[in-house]
């Protein structure tokens, strides 16, 4: 019966896999596998054992294992007895020297991994779609809205180019913190090596090159839990700007805005009531799942305050924070892609919103001209400040109440006050910089 609505409404199958019970399962089995053959290779136990371990581990099932932790009550002891039954005599060195979180740990490095390659490459699509869309519109010149109020101008692809340019930096974060969180330890009970003796750390570096994973440089029982704290930071960073572009093109599909559309299907339905209804249902679930991502934030610092060399209080949270936030970031990264790439702007709207206020958003433009042509700052700020408001409350375009304005004509000419006035004369350098992060974040495809 499932019941967590990750089993059958959220996530992708590629990395519900990394987090199944089999992957991990069989993650443990290869960290088990390493160790034996880490420590064949320096002399610690019999060549042909550790070749006889390596044939014939991952022929242990995780059924079996769970028969015999229904009768000891430990998890990691009960997968060493069942990979120690198919392993024949060379089965008597299975865990020789180290202790369950040796492997488990290790174990979450390499699930750690799989999860940061499938995230890789689906940060790699979503940057894809958002250079290209940024691309098609950096001339497309809409309204800036700052405080929820019309600014002046900008263009849709320097937004495009800002989401694009923040996921670039997650590539870059992911990449800087592989070496930090896909890490592995072998160093026994409470982090001395001693049942390793002389040979512990060179054991340690031989089993992490067989997995590829970074190796700790010191630890006690288990790997310190500031390296997975870092991991769900990202996830949490990631997670919140996804949920940031979902808010705007909430806010950008109201009706009052109707600048942009999620696509929806032919026989889509968007109400049970009202079947006029076309709702950002997409993007409201980004938005609302990313909240449980950063979520699992908290208890992850917590799980690095543990007593001594170890306790067992971050084994139940981390059971349940790895899969969930990590399948759920990856679903909302899947689904934001295609609502970006299926993402319908509706240019007549966006020209629409865009002349509103008859020019009275493009205020500062005159008054940087004023300020230009010899008239004091504060002095220009003022006089436009006084005529905008005016021209608020009378309801009458700021070209005319400009032209009509000695103060303004002695400096500015009334014919070219209508150019100052024009928002795509008013862009600034925002084609240029669309086309400098394309041309950066491009290396990343």
């Amino acid at each position: 019966m499932a019941i967590h609505p990750i089993e059958f409404r959220y996530g992708t199958e590629e990395m519900k896999e990394v987090f199944s019970e089999n992957h991990r399962f069989n993650s443990i089995i290869n960290a088990e596998i390493a160790l034996a053959k880490a420590e064949s290779t320096v002399g610690m136990i019999p060549q042909e054992d550790a070749d006889m371990i390596e044939a014939h581990a991952k022929a242990a099932s995780l059924e079996r294992s769970k028969e015999i932790e229904n009768e000891i009550h430990h998890d990691m002891m009960a997968v060493v007895r069942a990979v120690s039954e198919v392993c024949g005599p060379a089965g008597r060195w299975i865990h020789y020297g180290a202790t369950s979180n040796d492997i488990l740990d290790t174990a979450t490095g390499l699930q750690i991994r799989d999860a940061l390659d499938i995230l890789d490459a689906k940060l790699k699509c979503i940057l894809q779609v958002l250079l290209n869309r940024a691309d098609k519109t950096k001339y497309l010149v809409c309204i800036g809205r700052t405080h929820g109020q019309h600014g002046v101008p900008t263009t849709y692809g320097l937004r495009f180019a800002i989401w694009a340019s923040e996921i670039g930096r997650h590539i870059e974060r992911l990449s800087q913190m592989r070496p930090r969180v896909c890490v592995g330890q072998l160093t026994g009970a409470v982090g001395t090596q001693a049942a390793l003796g002389e040979k512990g750390i060179e054991i340690q570096e031989h089993m992490m090159k067989y997995l590829d994973l970074s190796s700790v440089d010191v630890s006690n029982q288990i790997i310190q839990r500031d390296r997975y704290a870092e991991y769900f930071c990202f996830l949490a960073n990631l997670a919140t700007t996804l949920d940031k572009i979902g808010v705007e093109i909430r806010s950008l599909q109201r009706t009052e805005i109707g600048e942009v559309e999620e696509a929806f299907g032919s026989k889509q339905v968007g109400s049970s009531t009202m079947p006029h209804k076309r709702n950002p249902i997409k993007s409201e679930q980004v938005c609302g799942l990313a909240r449980i991502v950063r979520s699992a934030v908290e208890p992850a610092f917590q799980n690095n305050t543990l007593w001594d060399e170890r306790d067992l209080t971050n084994s139940s949270p981390e059971r349940i924070l790895f899969p969930e936030a990590t399948i759920l970031t990856d679903h909302i990264l899947k689904v934001m892609t295609s609502v970006l790439d299926g993402l319908n702007l509706r240019e007549d709207r966006i020209k629409q919103n865009l002349s509103m206020l008859h020019g009275i958003n493009m205020a500062e433009s005159v008054m940087i001209e004023l300020t230009r042509k010899g008239m004091a700052r504060q002095d220009a700020h003022e006089i436009i400040r006084e005529k905008s408001m005016e021209a608020l409350s009378a309801g009458q375009s700021l070209a005319s109440l400009l032209a009509k304005t000695p103060e303004i004509t002695k400096y500015i000419k009334p014919a070219d006050i209508e150019k100052l006035l024009s928002p795509e004369e008013y862009i600034g350098t925002s084609v240029r910089q669309v086309e400098r992060v394309i041309k950066k974040l491009s290396v990343f495809i």
